[in-house]
């Protein structure tokens, strides 16, 4: 489910929305929809839509910043292997629905971390299982994450991941922001990017919030909108 919310900075709507939700911040993810930065005769402003972390949901992407945070500490686990019958189902799904698909893959433990595990997938047709904008790697995270709730485990989030391509993109996304934002200071107009989910949305509004003459505003309908960069001038 989505419920929206404002505040003056994009942390105190995240307090507001994990207050009236009666959730904890991990459990949610925030799109941010408009952004305006205080001013001498402005107060700053931050509208965000929050999506609630239901497997159940028809969503096709629930990956959120702090899966990312998870992913990039992943080398702090040593053991591969499962570790009880959960994760064991777990890794024989994931190996099931993939191989169903005509593709080999070896899929071990990444992390592990309280009521979430990240799963790794290897296999020399990585390109097609991540898809087009990691696509394809969102739908079989969701097929999973379903599949844990059938065993009883919905408090269980299940990242995947291949080729690191997770950290990759997050990374590409930060770099095509400070580009985006020095052309569109460099025209003085606003530049549409492509569509995206909205982890990779809040990412952009995030990168480019504290740039003083750029402002950036979700635009669309549906999970993957396009966000528009916009030169505003100091003011």
């Amino acid at each position: 489910m989505t419920y929206e919310f404002e505040a003056e900075t994009e942390k105190e709507a995240i307090e507001k929305a994990a207050a009236e939700l009666g959730l904890e911040k991990d459990k949610f993810d925030v799109e941010i929809l408009e952004t305006q930065k205080k001013s001498l005769f402005k107060r700053g402003y931050v509208k965000i839509r929050v999506h609630t972390l239901d497997t159940n949901e028809s969503s096709e992407s629930d990956y959120s910043v702090n899966d990312s945070k998870s992913i990039k500490n992943s080398s702090m686990i040593a053991n591969p292997l499962p570790q009880d019958e959960f994760e064991q189902k777990i890794i024989e799904f994931v190996n099931q629905i993939v191989n169903k698909m005509g593709y080999e893959i070896t899929a071990e433990v990444m992390f592990r971390e309280e009521k979430k595990i990240g799963i790794k997938i290897t296999s020399s047709s990585s390109s097609i299982l991540i898809g087009r904008k990691g696509k394809n790697l969102d739908a079989l995270q969701l097929l999973v994450n379903v599949y844990a709730g059938h065993l009883g485990r919905e408090d269980v989030r299940i990242i995947l991941d291949s080729e690191n391509y997770r950290i990759r993109r997050e990374e590409s996304l930060v770099r095509l922001a400070y580009v985006t934002a020095d052309k569109v200071r460099q025209k003085r107009s606003s530049i549409l990017l492509e569509p995206m989910n909205p982890f990779e949305r809040r990412l952009i509004h995030t990168t480019l919030n504290d740039i003083p003459d750029v402002e950036t505003k979700s635009e669309g309908d549906g999970l993957y909108k396009q966000v528009r960069v916009i030169y505003k001038g100091v003011r």
